[in-house]
């Protein structure tokens, strides 16, 4: 019992690692004192210059673990050893979480889901607008979707370090279970009648953002209680997905 509690507390703890690569993105985490840190790792073929003694000197004075690899070693922990530049660094995400857990802690909300959404740098920038607005979480898919990297982090600006978010391996699995929940999920479609201000929204509220190009899934669209849509002028089709989101966050 005390083997099976161990590793689920080890693995709650993994689960919130993201491991960031390249020097400039290394260094600037290192030096926010808000962003913890679990470990830094540096190749052993990196030539001595005067940013990586920096990164080695920040992580002393926090107390940051370094580990040495060789130039294999290392990119197999960045997973991108053509960018990775001899450094890799282990951030925790205190903001990262699951279903059962956010259900558990929070009985109103408004959450915006990702169905789909590719562009890191339409993530980074969703992110920061959910932060600065009136969201209380970010649905993301593990697999078929842009994931947390060194250029959403710059894209967010910081901010996704503040921002909780929910990973799922089933993102029309994990809406069914907040419905279950009595969550209220809405799509977004250039079909829709009903203005998005006009709705009356639910204590517990989900929105769905769909694919930049093919908008949201079929099988997310069957699933929705309702459809909404942001009115166009000048004949206008439709918005980038960040700028959707940030009109959303501001309801």
């Amino acid at each position: 019992m005390k083997d099976s509690s161990e590793y689920l507390a080890k693995k709650a703890f993994f689960d919130k690692v993201l491991t960031i690569y390249g020097r400039n993105a290394v260094m600037e985490a290192l030096e926010d004192s808000a962003v913890t840190i679990h470990k830094l790792h540096l190749s052993n073929s990196n030539k001595p210059n005067e940013q990586l003694q920096k990164m080695k000197l920040i992580a002393e004075a926090r107390g940051i673990e370094i580990r040495y690899h060789d130039k294999a070693s290392l990119s197999r922990i960045s997973k991108n050893a053509k960018q990775d530049q001899g450094v890799a660094l282990d951030i925790v995400l205190e903001h990262f979480g699951d279903e059962a857990h956010f259900l558990q802690e929070n009985q109103n909300y408004r959450i915006i889901a990702l169905d789909g959404v590719t562009n890191p740098q339409n993530l980074g920038m969703i992110i920061r607008s959910c932060a600065a607005g009136n969201i209380d979480a970010i649905l993301l898919p593990t697999k078929g979707a842009a994931q947390i990297s060194p250029l959403v982090i710059k894209a967010s600006v910081g901010t996704l370090f503040k921002m909780p978010i929910i990973k799922t391996a089933n993102l029309a699995e994990t809406l069914k279970n907040f419905q279950r929940h009595g969550a209220m999920v809405y799509t977004l479609s250039s079909h829709a009648k009903e203005s998005y201000k006009s709705m009356a929204y639910t204590d517990k509220t989900i929105f769905v953002l769909g694919n930049e190009s093919e908008g949201v899934s079929g099988a997310v669209e069957h699933l929705s209680d309702a459809q909404i849509i942001i009115p166009m002028q000048r004949g206008v089709e439709s918005l980038n997905v960040a700028v959707t989101a940030s009109l959303l966050a501001f309801l």
